[in-house]
C-alpha cells in the first residue's frame, strides 16, 4: 500500500498535531520498523510522506492509541468479533474438539495421568509419570492459615488462603525465570490439595497420585479404580481451555509481572462466579433435585418458571456436544453406583430439550461424578480450581515472555465531559470558606 499523500494545508491558526517518524513510531510500539509499515498496509494506521521526501511520518495520537490497545501481531488486540484475543500455542477449540498444543486434548488425557497432562502443558516435552511433591513446611503453613478460617469458608477461599500462605513461605518466588516458575507449579498444586481439610481420615495415600490424595479431601469413600480414574480425567481435561474469564486474570497479573502464587490467586478471585468453576455445584443440586422428585419434568419447569439457566447445559464454544462431557460420561458409565445420577442427567438433557436444544456440557458431566462418589456440592468447584492451576501456571508462563504490561486496554469513557462543577460540600462539613463543620483544629 503506497503511502498516503499530504492533505491540503490546514489552517494555519490552528496548531498541528504532532507527528512521529517511523523509528520514533515503532520505538512507541514496541515493534520493528517494517511491523510499522504493516500496520499500514492493514488499515490500522494511516502515514504521510515526510516534508523531505524521505520515509513516512504517523500521527502522534494514533499511534499512541494503538499502543494503548496492543500491538495487533502481538495477540494483545481486539478480535474480529469484538471481543480481546491472546496468541497462545496451548489450547485450540475448534469443531467441538479441543486439543492441548495440538494434541487431541481427550486422547491426551485418557493415556496420561494430570500430572503429565500439566508437565506437556507447561513444557511441550512428554516424560515419565511426574511426581508432585509439597515441602512440608510449605504445607504447615498453608494447612495453618486455611485451619483459622471459618467453618462456612468455601472451598475457593479455601484454596486462595492456601495459595497466599505458601506464597509468603517462599522467598524465592519473584524468581519469573522459566526453571523457577515451573518448581513453583510442581509445589504450588499439590500444597494446595495437602491444605484443604480432610474427608477420609487415611493418610496413606500423602504421597501417592494427585488425584488419589485430591480424593480424600472431597470424598469419606474409599476410592476404587474407576472413581479415580474418572477424577484423574476430570483433572486432565479441565486443565486449560483457551482464554476463560479466570485464564484471562491471570495473564493480566502475569503482563504486569505478578509471581506465580499472585497469578493463581488472581485466578481464583475470578473462579468462584456461578458463570464459571462454581457451575458444577448448581448441576450437582439439579441432579439431587431430580433424584428427589423421581424426574426431571418439575425441577426444570421450575427453573424456566424463575426465569434461571438450566445448569450443565450447553457451552458458547461447542455448537454440539462438549467433548470433555463426552469422555467424562464414557468413563462414568464403570463408577460404581453411578447409574442413577447418570439417568438423571440424561433426563435433564432429554426434558430440557422440548425448550431448547441444548447437550450437556462438562458441568453436568462432574456433577454425575460427584454426586455418585458421596462428594458435597461444592467438589466440582475445588476439582475445577486444582486442575485449572495447570493451564494457569502455563499461560503465565507464556505471558512472562511476552513486552510487559501489555494487556492493559483503554477506557471508554462515557461520562459527563469536563468542565463539570465541583459537588457541594455535605451537610455537617466543613468546606474551604470555613463554614461549619469539624476541623483538623476543633478536634481534642
Amino acid at each position: 500500500m503506497r503511502d498516503q499523500e499530504p492533505g491540503p494545508p490546514a489552517d494555519a491558526g490552528q496548531p498541528q498535531p504532532q507527528r512521529l517518524s517511523t523509528k520514533e513510531a515503532a520505538d512507541l510500539l514496541g515493534v520493528k520498523p517494517e511491523t510499522v509499515y504493516a500496520y499500514v498496509s492493514r488499515g490500522r494506521l494511516s502515514s504521510r510522506r515526510a516534508p523531505d521526501g524521505r520515509g513516512s511520518t504517523f500521527d502522534a495520537g494514533e499511534v499512541e492509541a494503538l499502543a494503548r490497545r496492543g500491538r495487533p501481531d502481538s495477540g494483545a488486540g481486539p478480535a474480529a468479533g469484538g471481543e480481546p484475543s491472546v496468541r497462545t500455542r496451548l489450547t485450540l477449540i475448534e469443531r467441538d474438539r479441543f486439543y492441548f498444543r495440538g494434541v487431541d486434548a481427550v486422547e491426551l488425557t485418557a493415556r496420561h495421568s494430570y500430572e503429565e497432562v500439566a508437565e506437556w502443558l507447561w513444557t511441550g516435552r512428554p516424560g515419565p509419570a511426574a511426581a508432585f511433591v509439597a515441602p512440608e513446611a510449605s504445607v504447615a503453613v498453608a494447612r495453618r492459615a486455611v485451619d483459622a478460617l471459618p467453618d462456612h469458608a468455601g472451598p475457593t477461599d479455601r484454596l486462595r488462603v492456601a495459595a497466599i500462605a505458601a506464597a509468603a513461605a517462599d522467598p524465592l518466588r519473584f524468581d519469573l525465570s522459566e526453571h523457577a516458575v515451573l518448581g513453583t507449579a510442581r509445589v504450588l498444586i499439590p500444597t494446595l490439595v495437602a491444605a484443604l481439610p480432610p474427608a477420609l481420615h487415611d493418610m496413606r495415600h500423602a504421597e501417592g497420585p494427585l488425584a488419589l490424595r485430591l480424593w480424600t479431601r472431597l470424598s469419606g469413600r474409599p476410592a476404587d479404580d474407576a472413581s479415580l480414574r474418572a477424577l484423574d480425567t476430570s483433572l486432565g481435561l479441565l486443565a486449560d481451555h483457551d482464554l476463560a474469564a479466570s485464564t484471562l486474570a491471570v495473564r493480566v497479573a502475569a503482563s504486569a509481572r505478578a509471581h506465580a502464587y499472585a497469578a493463581v490467586s488472581a485466578g481464583l478471585g475470578v473462579i468462584e462466579g456461578p458463570l464459571h468453576g462454581a457451575a458444577s455445584g448448581d448441576a450437582h443440586r439439579l441432579l439431587l433435585d431430580v433424584l428427589d422428585q423421581g424426574s426431571a419434568a418439575p425441577v426444570i419447569a421450575e427453573e424456566l418458571r424463575a426465569g434461571r439457566r438450566i445448569p450443565g447445559l450447553g457451552h458458547r464454544l461447542y455448537p454440539a456436544e462438549d467433548p470433555r462431557a463426552r469422555a467424562l460420561f464414557t468413563l462414568l458409565e464403570d463408577v460404581p453406583g453411578s447409574a442413577p445420577a447418570l439417568a438423571a442427567a440424561r433426563d435433564v438433557v432429554a426434558t430440557a430439550a422440548r425448550h431448547t436444544p441444548l447437550h450437556a456440557n462438562v458441568d453436568l458431566a462432574l456433577a454425575v461424578l460427584t454426586a455418585s462418589t458421596g462428594m458435597p456440592a461444592t467438589a466440582g468447584e475445588t476439582i475445577f480450581a486444582v486442575a485449572r492451576t495447570a493451564g494457569w501456571i502455563a499461560h503465565a508462563l507464556e505471558e512472562y515472555g511476552e513486552r510487559p504490561l501489555r494487556m492493559r486496554p483503554s477506557g471508554l469513557y462515557v461520562g459527563p465531559r469536563p468542565p463539570q462543577p465541583l459537588p457541594e460540600p455535605r451537610s455537617g462539613q466543613a468546606d474551604r470558606d470555613g463554614e461549619p463543620g469539624i476541623s483538623p483544629t476543633s478536634l481534642p
